[in-house]
């Protein structure tokens, strides 16, 4: 199943992405991106995005995180209803 993901790719401390097509099979750092669809910058809140191209993976069968599905109806690109991000620590207890 293809996805639309982000892909890190700022320095330390200056997190800057890519939306990209890729296999659902394959991590985002694995170079086997279909297409880059655009980039954001959560600092600057800035970004630009191929409406096109979005549209044509969605229209194929591509299912977007649920990031990117919230930044993409933010943005005016896609319609619907935003969806819950539930944000889980990976720091462990010590008990």
């Amino acid at each position: 199943m293809m996805r639309i993901r982000f892909q890190r790719v700022g320095k330390k401390n200056q997190p800057k992405f890519r939306l990209i097509a890729i296999d659902s099979r394959f991590g985002p750092k694995s170079g086997r991106a279909k297409e880059i669809l655009g980039w954001w910058d959560p600092i600057k809140k800035q970004g630009e995005f191929d409406k096109e191209r979005i549209n044509y993976w969605l229209s194929v069968g591509a299912q977007p995180t649920d990031t990117v599905w919230n930044l993409l109806i933010k943005k005016g690109i896609i319609k619907g209803k935003k969806r819950k991000i539930s944000i889980t620590s990976k720091k462990v207890k010590n008990e």
